[in-house]
């Protein structure tokens, strides 16, 4: 699986945007707009639109799902431990089908998978609603879910392929309608729900819809010439990004340039200190998230909050993503140890858990943004793996390393909190996990945050 990311690393760190063979450099067009030039700025926009809307459909199966989890507990006859199980479901299918994504993508192109991801989106939640059972349920749902996954893995390839001087700016917006769309989600399923008749089903299906427009501007790239080109650019020149992502050699590379064929060497990635921090560090803030996306509506409910305003709660913890998104990475890479960041998201969540125990519904909106800014810490974690690589196959290993394993770790516990919830009859003893997860996370991310290089530790 190493060997498959590293070639498409190669594949992607180029410097400018990979041309097909016939078309002529800018400087012999001498500014005259050809059809080939024409051509590529038709697909540019369809390309920007797509990703949009891809990430937009990132999250909704989730926090809409969490959002009316009480009535789907209702509607299907679950217990909290099965509530809990369903949770569970997407940290299960990011690990298992993610690692799939790479392979898929050389065989088929990343288009064509995440098309092919978006119509599993689509397709999953207009089936899940109307299973009939809660086996069905999850077996619909973990079809959405492998949709999500594949696209997950193969957005930022896509990123870093066609807009290779534009990364930044890309992945920023990338980001920001991830965050978008699962505050949306959250926040308007519940009232779309009663304005369609107050049917649960009704209420989920309707994010099938917005699915299904995501397939739409992958379909003509699908067919392009230049998107075909771009998938599998040979001959051409290549330039590694370093951490800050500016072109050129980062230091110590060993050269800017080579064929596309060249092979990096697979580092033994879990020699690596670092890379086990930034693993565990990756893993139980994920576990925090889905904690948070399938569970904390409920415990706003349970508390006394009414399900409408639980659900712009929800989406108030999920918009904090939008901006956070911009300040904290840029933020990490001026400072040589991110661990201030660490510590500072850290504390927020602590003080966000000792809250909803304490006064859950009279200082909800407090509680909500303070979980809100520690769940950024999952922007925090992507721009640490691009600096604690020095080269782009590097980061690519680091980053493949640290997210299978961490989306393993974050499995068990919306489980766990669902089987806490259900034997205690309360969220005492699940807040009180919450919060000690919260410690090691910590204690991972500072590790994780020093000025280290997982090739030097691989080395040794």
């Amino acid at each position: 699986m190493m060997d498959v990311m590293v070639s498409e690393e190669t594949a992607t760190t180029t410097s400018a945007p990979v041309r097909a063979p016939s078309e002529a450099p800018e400087s012999d067009r001498a500014g005259s707009e050809t059809p080939a030039s024409s051509t590529r700025a038709w697909t540019t926009r369809l390309l920007i639109v797509g990703i949009v809307l891809t990430a937009l459909n990132l999250r909704p199966a989730i926090t809409s799902l969490g959002a009316l989890l009480e009535e789907v507990r209702t509607g299907l006859g679950m217990s909290g431990s099965v509530a809990g199980l369903l949770t569970s479901v997407p940290p299960l299918c990011f690990a298992l089908f993610g690692v799939m994504a790479p392979r898929l993508a050389r065989r088929f192109g990343p288009t064509a998978v995440v098309c092919a991801g978006m119509v599993a989106i689509a397709a999953g939640l207009l089936i899940r609603p109307y299973t009939g059972g809660t086996a069905g349920f999850v077996a619909a749902s973990a079809l959405a879910l492998m949709g999500i996954a594949v696209s997950n893995v193969l957005m930022p390839v896509i990123v870093k392929r066609w807009f290779p001087d534009r990364v930044g700016s890309m992945t920023g917006l990338y980001s920001m309608a991830l965050a978008l769309g699962t505050s949306c989600a959250a926040a308007v399923t519940v009232p779309m729900t009663e304005a369609l008749g107050g049917s649960w089903r009704t209420g989920l299906t309707v994010w099938a819809l917005l699915a299904a427009a995501a397939v739409v501007p992958w379909l003509p790239l699908l067919r392009d010439r230049d998107a075909r080109s771009a998938e599998n650019p040979r001959g051409a020149s290549r330039s590694v990004r370093g951490a800050g992502g500016a072109p050129g050699s980062s230091p110590g590379s060993g050269g800017a340039s080579g064929s596309g064929r060249e092979a990096a060497p697979v580092l033994r990635i879990t020699r690596s200190r670092t890379a086990w921090a930034l693993a565990v560090f990756f893993g139980l803030q994920a576990t925090a998230a889905y904690i948070t996306m399938g569970w904390m509506a409920q415990i706003f409910r349970d508390a006394g909050v009414p399900a409408g305003t639980a659900g712009l709660l929800l989406a108030l913890t999920m918009v904090m993503g939008v901006p956070l998104a911009f300040v904290i990475p840029r933020l990490a890479t001026r400072l040589p140890h991110q661990g201030p960041i660490v510590v500072v998201l850290g504390v927020c969540g602590l003080l966000g858990y000792g809250g909803l125990h304490l006064a859950p519904a009279q200082g909800a909106w407090a509680w909500a943004l303070l979980i809100g800014i520690s769940n950024c810490s999952f922007p925090l974690a992507l721009t640490m793996v691009g600096m604690r690589a020095r080269t782009g196959a590097g980061v690519v290993q680091l980053s493949a390393f640290a997210q299978s394993t961490g989306y393993l770790i974050s499995i068990p516990g919306p489980l766990l909190v669902g089987v806490l919830y259900q034997h205690s009859g309360g969220w005492g003893l699940p807040l009180a996990l919450m919060a000690a997860l919260m410690l090691p996370q910590i204690a991972a991310g500072v590790l994780a945050g020093r000025d280290r290089l997982v090739e030097d530790e691989a080395a040794r």
